[in-house]
């Protein structure tokens, strides 16, 4: 029987030449050279790592590859040695994964010198987008995928490094907006507005913001549209709530309540002006009624207002609690009132 060839030792500075090498050159190809790996350099590089990573001590060299894969070279050892210290020296000893080192590599020498300039970037995406520019979402979207990848199941890297820039953006945004809109536009068509806004901001969520910014996104939307502007709105004199309710504009003030309904106390503004408005309706009434000849002009009069308000609470209030309140107490307002004007007829 022929002797078995004993299997030669690879010395650690011979083994690292080697790496060297092939790390110089996979450096140059992903630079662009027209250079590629034949299959003998490909597999001398396998089995030079291989055989560092199984010898037996004092010949095993897998600490010092593990210690070079946290070097400026990391990744691109990783690309050879992962496999075999995955498998054999980091499962022993519990220490991080290989494909985990070279994305700590990353985000501490590439992902801190870029992402200023990345989140920048895409802020000024998203305003073009607002301002109705086409912009790719897709393009987005990996972007930003990127910076909650980087934080390796943690999501403070996507809110620390763009999310806090994106919701100021966004409220200086709005606040830009909605100051030239309050003057230029009716209640009615600044809702309108409003409306598109929040509609789209969900969309943006949907197609490339994380699922975790649409409520802060929103509440900033709805802060600079709505809440500013509440009073504003609400009292405009020739199109604000009272006259809505006064022409009977039935799909405006159902976009009121929808709207209102998102911001704090909202509801509440709009609830006290439309007992303050049925309420002076009724007024006229009773005032109207001291004139009259008969009560029964009076009654019939006030009967339709009862029936024209209880549709809007219905049909545009959704039958809400604090409509329904302040309805009632606006027509026992009316009634205590009338009682004593036809008690004088």
């Amino acid at each position: 029987m022929a002797e078995q060839v004993k299997k030669k030792i690879i010395g650690l500075d011979e083994g690292l030449e080697v790496i060297g090498e092939g790390i110089a050159k996979l450096e140059r190809i992903l630079e662009g050279e027209p250079e590629s790996f034949t299959t003998e350099e490909s597999t001398l590089l396998y089995s030079t790592i291989y055989d560092m990573s199984t010898q037996k001590p004092p010949h095993d060299y897998s600490p010092q590859l593990y210690d070079k894969s946290l070097s400026k070279d990391g990744q691109i050892t990783t690309l050879w040695s992962g496999g075999f210290l995955d498998r054999y020296y980091i499962a022993r000893r519990g220490l991080p994964s290989l494909r985990d080192v070279g994305f700590m590599c990353f985000r501490d020498m590439v992902y801190q010198e870029l992402k200023i300039k990345a989140r920048d970037a895409v802020i000024a995406l998203i305003d073009q987008e607002r301002e109705g520019e086409y912009i790719d979402r897709a393009l987005l979207k990996n972007v930003l995928d990127f910076f909650v990848e980087i934080g390796m199941g943690r999501m403070e890297y996507y809110r620390n490094d763009f999310e806090d820039a994106m919701l100021k953006d966004t409220a200086a945004f709005y606040a830009r907006k909605a100051s030239k809109w309050i003057v230029e536009d009716s209640c009615p068509d600044y809702m309108l507005k409003a409306e598109e806004c929040l509609k789209k901001e969900k969309e943006r969520v949907s197609h490339y913001l994380h699922p975790n910014s649409e409520a802060k996104l929103l509440e900033k939307v709805q802060n600079e549209l709505l809440v500013v502007y509440a009073n504003q709105q609400l009292e405009n004199e020739h199109s604000g709530l009272r006259a809505l309710l006064r022409d009977d504009e039935r799909e405006d003030l159902s976009r009121m309540y929808r709207l209102f309904q998102k911001i704090p106390k909202g509801l509440d503004l709009v609830a006290n002006m439309f007992k303050e408005h049925v309420t002076a309706e009724g007024l006229v009434l009773v005032r109207q009624a001291k004139d009259a000849s008969h009560s029964k002009v009076f009654v019939q009069k006030v009967t339709k207002l009862h029936a024209k308000y209880t549709s809007h609470v219905t049909e545009c209030f959704s039958n809400n609690s604090l409509f329904l309140k302040a309805f009632e107490e606006a027509f026992v307002d009316g009634c205590s009132s009338a009682q004593l004007s036809l008690a004088k007829l």
